[in-house]
Order: structure tokens, then C-alpha cells, then sequence
């Protein structure tokens, strides 16, 4: 995608989500304010982690779900605060486990404080988010979240056991994405749901927006790695497969491809780098078995089920912003 469509897209993201700017602002605050600690380098590494970017898009998923069940009250926003410590914490220990040097465009906290204070900090925020979540003593949202939480650690151990596993079926790739990203969209949009005065159906309908809405998220970040530009990106293209880790588009391409591919995708993984020759004939394979395509249709898919289950909803501008977020979170270029 073009820089200027980019910015276009995110323009209209932020108009829509204008309603909620204070609230994801307090979201902010709440974040810096929960990592102060007499020990020293915590709060150092959690305003380096709160600075790094990102676009707080579960948060906004929460609160503008919790809007959309015409809730507006500050619980919103502790709770928005609790799933953004969940996901810094799991994006804190996946940087370690992957190795990965840089995050957005930076080094990677990790690479600045080393593993032992880092996983351990990943720790502490886990931690922080279920002890701001009890305060409220909603024990059925701190049920969602203990599961959601669960479910998120079990995705990142089931992926490091098929880790340079290159025959990994379609649906064991699902199953990873579901776990490590779908589920935590889902708890958002639930959990907003569940402030308000909502039917079961209408908790139920925003669960299948969420979920399907991190679907698409994961499903453009495998695509990303292929198609995307490093510079805005923030990390090197290609980190996914050089790291062992198949997804969509490799997944089509062995399917559908021939004896070239599969030596090729297995020089890759088993050697954990990639010429730039090798580079450039991966991304013929790709074109040629329309691999790219098959993987932004399948978002596309998941979009569409997200933007059908909000008609369960009368019209609102909150169902307007929430409608257009599934079409922003495949036109992004990072």
C-alpha cells in the first residue's frame, strides 16, 4: 500500500475513534502510572515498552464496544488498560523468544535490558493486569481474562513446537493465530459488550467481531512480511520464515506448488536466512501460485464475518467506527 492511502486510512481511523481520544489517552496515563515501582528499571523499561508506538487498536476495540452497548463510565477504561499490560506483555516475551532485535522501528526492549530483567518484567505485567482487574471484582470478567490470557501463552508454547515445522496444515496455523491473537480481539469486544445493559446475543455478536477482526490482524501481519516495506514496518521483511515459522502464504505455496518450493522454503527455515536471490525467487513462487491473493482473500473473509455480526446492533456511530475498523486493519502497511 501507498504511504498516502496509509495515512488517509489512519486519518479516518482517528476521526472515527474521536469519541473515545480521551479515554485511550487515560488509557495511557493509567499504563505509566500502574508500571511505577521502587525498583528502579521497572518503570524504565515500561515507559521505553508505553513509548514504542502501536496503535492501541484492542483497547479501542474495547472501548468503543462498550460504547456501542452504551456504556461510558470509567470501567471502560480500567479495563482497556488491563487488556493493553496483557498484550505488552505477551509482545515483551515474543521478542525474546524470536530474538528479534528491533520492535517498531527500535530496539527491542530486550536487546536494551537483556533477557533475565525483561521476561521477568513480561512477568510483572501479567500480573499487573489481573491485580488491576480484580479491584473491580467482576469475577466473570476476570474469568474471561484469566482464559483469554491462558489461551495466549498455550498459542506461543503450541507455535514453538511447530517451529520449523514446514509441512504445518492450514488449520494448525489457525489454531495458533486464534490462540495468540483472535481470542485477546474477542475478550476485547466482549468485555465492552458485558458493561452494558447487552442480550447474550449481542455479547455473542461482538465476541465473533473481535475474534474476527484479530483474524484479519494476524492474517495482514503474515502477509506484511512478504509485501511489506522495512523502513515503515519497523523490522526486517521475511523475519517470520527465517525464523522457522510458517504461515498462510507458505502454507498455499507448498500446497500448491512444486518440488522448487519445498526446497527452497527448506534451505530457508534450515539455514535461517535467506539470499537475496532466494529472497527474490520465493516471491516469483508466491505470485506464480497466486499465494499473496489466496491469503488477503482469506482476511478478507474474516472481515466480512466481523462488519455481519455488529447487525445485531441498531445504527450508532459507534457501530460506524466499529464497522470500519475491520477495513483499516487489512489496508495497513505496519
Amino acid at each position: 500500500m501507498k504511504p498516502a492511502a496509509s495515512n488517509a486510512s489512519a486519518s479516518v481511523l482517528a476521526q472515527l475513534f474521536e469519541p473515545i481520544r480521551d479515554d485511550l489517552r487515560e488509557v495511557e496515563r493509567e499504563f505509566a502510572r500502574h508500571v511505577q515501582s521502587q525498583i528502579a528499571v521497572i518503570p524504565a523499561i515500561g515507559n521505553y515498552v508505553k513509548d514504542g508506538g502501536g496503535k492501541r487498536i484492542r483497547p479501542a476495540v474495547l472501548l468503543m464496544a462498550a460504547r456501542l452497548a452504551g456504556y461510558t463510565g470509567e470501567r471502560a477504561v480500567l479495563y482497556a488498560s488491563v487488556v493493553e499490560f496483557i498484550h505488552s506483555a505477551t509482545l515483551v516475551h515474543d521478542d525474546i523468544i524470536d530474538e528479534a532485535e528491533m520492535r517498531r522501528g527500535r530496539e527491542a526492549a530486550h536487546t536494551r535490558w537483556g533477557n533475565h530483567l525483561t521476561v521477568l518484567f513480561g512477568d510483572f505485567l501479567y500480573l499487573k493486569s489481573m491485580s488491576l482487574a480484580l479491584t473491580q471484582d467482576d469475577l466473570e470478567i476476570i474469568r474471561l481474562l484469566c482464559d483469554v490470557t491462558l489461551r495466549i501463552v498455550e498459542g506461543e508454547i503450541y507455535q514453538l513446537t511447530k517451529n520449523g515445522v514446514t509441512d504445518l496444515s492450514e488449520e494448525e496455523h489457525f489454531d495458533i493465530i486464534r490462540r495468540k491473537t483472535a481470542y485477546l480481539f474477542a475478550g476485547c469486544a466482549r468485555i465492552g459488550s458485558m458493561l452494558g445493559p447487552t442480550t447474550r446475543e449481542q455479547q455473542e455478536a461482538l465476541w465473533e467481531y473481535g475474534f474476527s477482526i484479530g483474524m484479519a490482524f494476524q492474517l495482514v501481519d503474515d502477509l506484511l512480511d512478504f509485501t511489506g516495506d522495512e523502513i515503515v514496518l519497523g523490522k526486517p521483511v521475511g523475519g517470520d520464515l527465517r525464523e522457522g515459522k510458517m504461515t498462510l502464504p507458505v502454507i498455499h505455496l507448498l500446497a500448491h506448488g512444486d518440488g522448487e518450493a519445498r526446497a527452497l522454503i527448506g534451505s530457508i527455515v534450515g539455514e535461517r536466512r535467506a539470499t537475496m536471490e532466494e529472497w527474490r525467487q520465493l516471491r516469483a513462487l508466491l505470485a506464480q501460485t497466486r499465494s499473496i491473493d489466496y491469503a488477503h482473500r482469506t482476511a478478507m473473509e474474516f472481515v466480512e464475518r466481523a462488519k455481519r455480526a455488529l447487525y445485531v446492533f441498531p445504527p450508532s456511530a459507534a457501530r460506524e467506527a466499529l464497522l470500519f475498523l475491520p477495513d483499516y486493519v487489512v489496508s495497513r502497511d505496519r
